[in-house]
Formats: structure tokens, C-alpha cells, sequence
């Protein structure tokens, strides 16, 4: 019987190991396979970060471990990265163009890792889910479904804007996102429909507008509104349909929170322009009046959106499938 070393998953002999030499430096090479994955890692964060000092705490390392293994990429690539000051000043075209590769490298890794943990045992962690401000009250239709099938399973979901969520996804932070599909670009994504966002003027009870079944949104500018930040994409269609319409647009309070909305037009004083799918979730047509806005009846898409990566990670696949469950869209 032989006693052997396990390496790359075959036992390898020792009397075979000295006999071949070519294994050490097999060893070596697997070696620095992962230690230029981490190096890809450092070089990810930097480039999200931009700053060297906030990069080295995230990572866990001093300046000058991730300035050296930053130098030690460069070396073995042949190509300077990072444009270099007293500051950071930004990527070279050559690291620009590394960070792609990078983010494509550190995903598989990162997925393949998953996918052997998850053949051993199933799904499990912490599932990262971004979504826009308009958007989170319908979560939970995703995420208690989905616990139920993966108990082992938990959940950070965070508020974001979409453009948030765009970077989120292409730095690795997150697993998918729930944003707007057709309104602004996105990068390289695999999209799954869940339903079409349309909007209400939504005033309190105390507000004396009739028994209007529709309104025009004309109509609706002349309210003392309260509306999102202009860095969310919703403020941004609702912006373009006042326009549209020749309505000035001059809301008296803007807020990222639509909690802080819903509290504003509950006193009375304000109104809003609200997505009806978030009215109905908050059940609050006993404490609200939403009424639909018409000329046009505006509709835009928001979905699950993902890293388009094949194979997809096992927690991404099972997010999508059950996304696809839930789409109204789909069902229809």
C-alpha cells in the first residue's frame, strides 16, 4: 500500500511524486491560480470603491498588501491598470478592460464554488436581492414561496435605485435585482417580466376631488405633490409623462422613502403619483383615494434581472424559476 497526498481530487503515490518532478510545479500553478483570483477580487473592489485606503478595509488588508498585490497583477498581465497619483484617478483602457475579465472570472469561480456546495447541501446562505423603491412591497410573494422550498436559506433585500442595482450586479454584491426593464438601458442581463407598473393620483380622504373615475395628468400636476428623489427611475417616468403633458413639474417635498410619501399625503396636504400595484399591497383604499391616471395610461415593465452567465449559480436559477411562478405576465 501507498500513503499518497491528495492532488487536484486523485491520490497521487509518494514514491510516484518523487518520480515527478512536473507535480510540484503543478501544485505551484494551482496555487497561483487562487492567489490571482484574490488578486482579481482586490482589483474588483478598487475599482468599485475608488479609493485605495476604503478598497484595503473592505478586503481585509493594509494599503500596502493591496497596492503590492495590485503591482503583482499588473506584472504578470504586462499592462498597468490603475492610473496612479497621490490619489486614485481612475482605470487605464487596459484595466477597464481587465475588470470585465475579472468580473467574469471571480462570477464563475464564484459559482462553481456554489454549485458544489449546493449538490452536498441544497440551497443555503444568505440571498441578496436589490430592488427598487417601488417595488418592495411585492417581495414578499417572492421570497416566502422560495423559503419554503429552501428553508436554509435567508434574505438581505435592499432598497436601491435602478442604477444601484445595475452596478450591484455587475461588482458581484448581489444575486438579482427587481428594477424597470423597458424605461432605460441595461447592461448584459437575463430579464424575467413580472408585472407592468401603472400609476394613480393617490390624495387622503380629506381631499375634495369628486367622484372622478379618471384623471389626466395635467390634472394631477396641479396637486401639491410628493414624489421620489430624481435619482430614482420612477421620478424620472413620472417626470416624463407631466412633461409630455405640458405640466410644470414642481414638487413640494421629495423623498427616497415611500413610506415617507404614504405618512405625507395620510395628513392631508399632499398628494402623489404612486405605482397602483404598491397601493394595492399596502391596502390603504380605506385611507386613500387612488384614482387612475389616463391621457396616457402609462405602463412600464419591472422583472428579476441577473448576471447573463451560463451556467447560472444554483440560488440565481432557483430565483429566476420562481420568478417565472410569479410573473403575471407569464401566467397570462
Amino acid at each position: 500500500m501507498y500513503e499518497g497526498c491528495l492532488i487536484g481530487c486523485s491520490i497521487v503515490p509518494d514514491r510516484k511524486l518523487k518520480a515527478a518532478p512536473n507535480v510540484t510545479k503543478r501544485i505551484a500553478s494551482f496555487d497561483a491560480g487562487y492567489k490571482m483570483i484574490d488578486k482579481l477580487e482586490m482589483f474588483m473592489v478598487l475599482a468599485r470603491e475608488q479609493h485605495f485606503g476604503h478598497a484595503a478595509e473592505h478586503c481585509g488588508v493594509t494599503q500596502p498588501t493591496l497596492s503590492s498585490a495590485l503591482r503583482q497583477l499588473e506584472d504578470h498581465l504586462g499592462v498597468v491598470l490603475v492610473k496612479r497619483g497621490s490619489r486614485y484617478q481612475g482605470l487605464t483602457p487596459e484595466g477597464e478592460r481587465v475588470l470585465e475579465w475579472a468580473r467574469h472570472i471571480v462570477g464563475s469561480t464564484r459559482s462553481m464554488r456554489d454549485e458544489m456546495r449546493a449538490m452536498r447541501f441544497g440551497l443555503t446562505g444568505q440571498v441578496q436581492i436589490a430592488v427598487i423603491p417601488t417595488a418592495l412591497s411585492m417581495v414578499q410573494e417572492l421570497t416566502t414561496p422560495f423559503r419554503e422550498k429552501h428553508p436554509d436559506v435567508t434574505f438581505a433585500v435592499l432598497s436601491r435605485t435602478s442604477t444601484e442595482i445595475q452596478a450591484l450586479l455587475d461588482n458581484l454584491q448581489i444575486d438579482v435585482g427587481i428594477t424597470y426593464l423597458d424605461n432605460e438601458p441595461l447592461g448584459r442581463v437575463t430579464s424575467i417580466p413580472l408585472y407592468y407598473e401603472r400609476y394613480h393620483l393617490v390624495t387622503s380622504n380629506f381631499a375634495d376631488i369628486g367622484d372622478r373615475d379618471s384623471i389626466t395628468w395635467q390634472e394631477a400636476a396641479k396637486f401639491p405633490l410628493c414624489l421620489l428623489t430624481p435619482d430614482m427611475q420612477n421620478r424620472r417616468i413620472i417626470n416624463q409623462h407631466l412633461s409630455e403633458a405640458g405640466a410644470k413639474i414642481s414638487p413640494t417635498l421629495e423623498s427616497d422613502s415611500m413610506i415617507a410619501l404614504f405618512t405625507h399625503v395620510h395628513t392631508g396636504n399632499w398628494a402623489s403619483i404612486m405605482p397602483v400595484k404598491m397601493i394595492k399591497e399596502f391596502s390603504i383604499h380605506d385611507r386613500v383615494k387612488s384614482i387612475p391616471i389616463v391621457e396616457p395610461d402609462a405602463a412600464h415593465l419591472v422583472g428579476m434581472i441577473a448576471v447573463k452567465r451560463e451556467p447560472a449559480t444554483p440560488v440565481v436559477s432557483a430565483l429566476l424559476k420562481e420568478a417565472k411562478l410569479l410573473s403575471e405576465l407569464e401566467r397570462a
